[in-house]
């Protein structure tokens, strides 16, 4: 009886992801392109976002998508081979953009903008922040995210850069270095490594 209803569970919630709630956020993209695997729900999206996903992308149903109201078209870009784990926040001011095979952990969370003024009085009012707080994020090809990271605006990560879990990016990082910490900071060079790794 048990595994009946497990087998039912499970055949329900296959279902009703293929039917309900992979098309629905379809819907709501520009383009998403072949091989797209969206799991455990469906993502939140809220404001005018403009979104363009690659192929052969994997995106958890618990993240969370919003934009900006300082830009007309605020986009969110995401190549090729990409994966997104859960309860993931990506914040776009004018612009995020994720090329290939960039790996983004459970629980990062990338701030194109901040939400709030720095000014209490306007905070208190609930006022929005200001242009100067917003910037775009760009996560270049191969760099992966470890769990928890925070990325702030204004902030281009590496190709093959590998963030620490837990650090606060707010600075550019450069290609193919492990950083990490708070303030996030280049602990080693693994150039060499990738070039092994290619030539292998």
């Amino acid at each position: 009886m048990r595994l009946g209803y497990k087998t039912l569970s499970s055949a329900i919630a296959f279902f009703t992801q293929a039917l309900i709630y992979t098309p629905a956020f379809k819907g709501r993209c520009n383009r998403v392109g072949k091989q797209f695997l969206l799991y455990t729900g469906t993502p939140f999206v809220s404001g005018p976002l403009n979104i363009e996903i690659g192929h052969n992308c994997r995106i958890s149903g618990q993240t969370t998508f919003s934009a900006s109201s300082h830009y007309p078209e605020p986009m969110l870009f995401i190549g090729n081979n990409v994966g997104i784990g859960w309860q993931v926040t990506i914040a776009v001011s004018s612009r995020v953009i994720i090329e290939d095979n960039v790996r983004i952990a459970g629980g990062c969370n990338l701030f194109g903008y901040s939400g709030h003024p720095i000014d209490a009085t306007e905070r208190a009012r609930g006022m929005p922040d200001t242009l100067n707080q917003t910037g775009e994020i760009h996560l270049k090809k191969d760099a992966w995210l470890g769990s928890n990271v925070i990325v702030k605006s204004g902030v281009t990560i590496g190709k093959g850069a590998i963030v620490a879990a837990g650090s606060v990016v707010t600075k550019d990082i450069p290609d193919y270095v492990i950083a990490a910490g708070n303030p996030a900071k280049v602990i080693k060079d693994i150039s060499g490594e990738q070039k092994e790794a290619q030539d292998a």
